[in-house]
């Protein structure tokens, strides 16, 4: 049964649309909500003169099973067709693409949060009832990555350019893992990378991509393989991070020293210097001085 959380739909948007239940892009059928976010992530709806228009989704060829589903969903005329072309990264990009032109689809699309034209920025999540965890499947199938680094540690991760869907991702992981997230825009590019790591990902990544739910093969056979990792022996959980209190400050500031002050006040080296620096130069404000007692 879909899943359904009032709480996180009015952390964005408190005015809901009415429900649509049954039929076309029922968001509360998990396939559907999954092949929404998916669409919203990796498509695009352009919008012709008059009546014409068309909803597209390119992908490597590799993907088109998931392009075939989408087209099995849809109870609208549609086509898939290929090509091989080149690109800034390859001389033969062999890409699938799947086209649906109805009018009627494309309205239904529209209002429920998927705008015409440039959108990376614009998407958030549903304004109706819907899925979350499909959903979010959905976007990382198209936008994200789940396996494992070079070392072999799991990890999933999302990168976009919607504030909406990073910090709603951030909050449903919350949810699931109890790993807090705090999103910003990286200064490159302006997008978000949000990343999960170890057993938070492992967490995720099997709550996302259950037994049976509509995903790409390929992401999915990754998943299977990340349900037999065990964090090796003598590598210890990250400690989860502290507030610096005003009271540590003053230590610090008064030592002046962080590798003593790191003995004191039980924290390490590095989170000492670095916290030193910030009170020295600035960008945090020293502990306001204790007023003078009366004789």
């Amino acid at each position: 049964m879909a899943e359904h959380d009032p709480n996180a739909l009015a952390l964005f948007d408190a005015d809901l649309l009415a429900s649509r239940t049954g039929g076309f892009m029922d968001l509360t059928d998990p396939d559907y909500s999954y092949m929404f976010g998916f669409i919203q992530a990796d498509g695009h709806l352009a919008a012709g003169t008059g009546r014409k228009g068309r909803l597209t989704v390119e992908l490597n060829v590799r993907d088109i099973a998931i392009l075939r589903e989408f087209q099995q969903l849809t109870p609208y005329n549609s086509s898939i067709k290929e090509r091989v072309r080149a690109t800034n990264f390859s001389t033969r990009h062999h890409s699938a693409t799947w086209t649906l032109c109805s009018l009627e689809a494309r309205t239904v699309l529209n209002e429920l949060g998927l705008p015409y034209g440039r959108k990376s920025r614009s998407i958030k999540p549903p304004r109706v009832d819907f899925s979350p965890r499909d959903y979010l499947r959905g976007v990382i199938d198209a936008d994200g990555s789940v396996g494992r680094t070079g070392q072999g540690f799991p990890f999933l991760s999302l990168t976009t350019a919607s504030t909406a869907v990073g910090a709603y991702l951030c909050f449903y992981a919350k949810k699931v893992t109890g790993t807090r997230r705090s999103i910003a825009r990286n200064s490159r590019d302006g997008v978000y990378n949000i990343l999960y790591t170890m057993e938070a990902a492992v967490e995720l990544a099997e709550h996302f991509y259950y037994p049976g739910c509509l995903a790409l093969p390929r992401k999915q056979a990754c998943v299977s393989s990340l349900s037999a990792w065990q964090r090796p022996p003598g590598l210890k959980p990250r400690a989860k991070n502290r507030r610096w209190k005003p009271w540590e400050d003053e230590i610090l500031l008064r030592l002046g020293d962080a590798a003593t002050a790191a003995v004191e006040l039980d924290r390490t080296t590095a989170s000492c210097s670095v916290r030193l620096w910030r009170l020295k130069s600035g960008q945090v404000s020293a502990p306001s001085a204790p007023a003078p007692t009366s004789p």
